[in-house]
């Protein structure tokens, strides 16, 4: 991972911390971010040496959503240069559609990662940050953040993950009150809700409770993780019957014992236990 413009990068053992660094501009989601985040959380999962990773920010909010110059510059659609898109109209929708689908799969990169990821929110997440923290396994905040489904208030229909992921974490009919009100959901009746597993009175607390709880992720065994987190993903849309022959066919198949008699060897000689990372993932021949 080179130089990135939009996010920070930073180790706690196997733990990696991710933190969006453009606090001046509380931090909003440029065409850079769109392309730097999937990247390096892509990157963290393939290569296999991070147990998990901590999504966190940086200044007085977690972000103020979608950077205007995704719309007036053209977006991702527009860096092949002004006048370079598609003239007749159902091909500019058809590219409008794409654009719309490289949006979501930057965030979908965070469900696809073979290790958990934790959002740490600050202040402020609204908009796509929504749609960012609706990704992650867990959410945690401070006792001033809040949490808006902006898009209602700009004449928008929230697309890149809010509406397809806030029912399954939170009751249907709060989703809808936010959704189509735009009301600011505050860090008390987010925990109410279920959005978030925890409420921190500042950002150091929280940080510190947060990246404590990624390190004994980071104990566990990563294959075993990895299993879970795919087991909890496949359930979410299907049968409890899927779900059972999923699980059944996966430990058939990546289950051979190796981790179980560490953790118990480890127990014996009270250490912490010993895993291997994952494999590395390549993705070219």
């Amino acid at each position: 991972m080179g130089e990135e413009e939009t996010l920070r990068l930073t180790w706690e053992g196997q733990v990696a911390h991710i933190q969006l660094a453009r606090p001046e501009a509380f931090n909003s989601m440029t065409p850079a971010f769109w392309r730097e985040l999937p990247e390096m959380v892509t990157t963290l999962s393939d290569e296999g040496r991070a147990r998990a990773i901590v999504l966190s920010s940086t200044g007085r909010h977690f972000t103020a959503g979608m950077d205007l110059a995704v719309f007036t510059e053209g977006g991702l659609a527009g860096e092949a240069g002004e006048g370079s898109g598609p003239q007749e109209l159902g091909r500019q929708r058809a590219a409008a559609r794409a654009q719309i689908a490289h949006f979501q799969g930057s965030f979908n990169a965070l469900e696809e990662a073979r290790l958990p990821v934790l959002a740490a929110v600050q202040g402020g997440c609204v908009g796509g940050g929504v749609d960012l923290i609706a990704a992650c396994d867990m959410r945690y905040c401070t006792e001033d953040a809040f949490f808006c489904i902006q898009e209602i208030n700009l004449g928008l229909v929230a697309d890149v993950g809010t509406l397809q992921r806030l029912p399954k974490l939170i009751p249907e009919g709060v989703v809808r009150e936010l959704a189509y009100s735009g009301r600011r959901l505050p860090a008390a009746r987010a925990r109410e809700v279920g959005l978030v597993n925890a409420v921190y009175p500042d950002q150091e607390a929280m940080l510190e409770a947060v990246l404590g709880l990624a390190g004994e992720i980071a104990e566990r065994s990563p294959l075993a993780v990895w299993g879970s987190k795919q087991m909890l993903r496949y359930t979410r849309s299907h049968s409890v019957a899927d779900g059972l022959d999923y699980i059944a066919t996966w430990n058939a198949g990546m289950f051979h014992g190796g981790d179980m008699q560490e953790a118990f060897r480890a127990r014996q000689e009270k250490r912490a236990p010993r895993f291997e990372d994952l494999p590395p993932v390549r993705r070219k021949p």
